[in-house]
């Protein structure tokens, strides 16, 4: 399975108002629940107004669409990051999923997510 490493430095942050998001950035996730509106966006885009921030993040996704008839993809990830002790968020959107670890993480979770048969592209 290939996976894409993303070039940003990304943060995780919770904001009051979608209001507060700058919408014409390539690059976010918005979740929005009964309880808090969180943001995945690169560090130069977290908005003014937060309520949480936590800086440091990088990512990567697994490439290509994914069916939703296929199952175990994120899970056998995951298990090869916590195995070594990697922490995660994932967030999925329609085509894919988006795995980040602290950026002390990365070249640890790239070299042992090689190891365990995956490609970077």
């Amino acid at each position: 399975m290939e996976l894409k490493l993303l070039d940003a430095e990304l943060s995780v942050c919770k904001v009051r108002s979608i209001n507060d998001i700058d919408l014409g950035t390539d690059f976010f996730f918005i979740g929005k629940t009964d309880e808090e509106i969180s943001l995945v966006c690169p560090r130069t885009s977290v908005p003014a107004e937060t309520t949480e921030r936590d800086d440091g993040w990088r990512g990567f996704r697994i490439q290509g669409k994914l069916d939703f008839s296929l199952i175990g993809i994120l899970s056998r990830i995951s298990a090869v990051l916590a195995e070594n002790r990697i922490g995660i968020f994932a967030v999925s959107t329609f085509n894919t999923d988006y795995i980040l670890v602290k950026e002390r993480d990365i070249t640890k979770a790239v070299k042992v997510l090689e190891d365990a048969g995956y490609v970077f592209v």
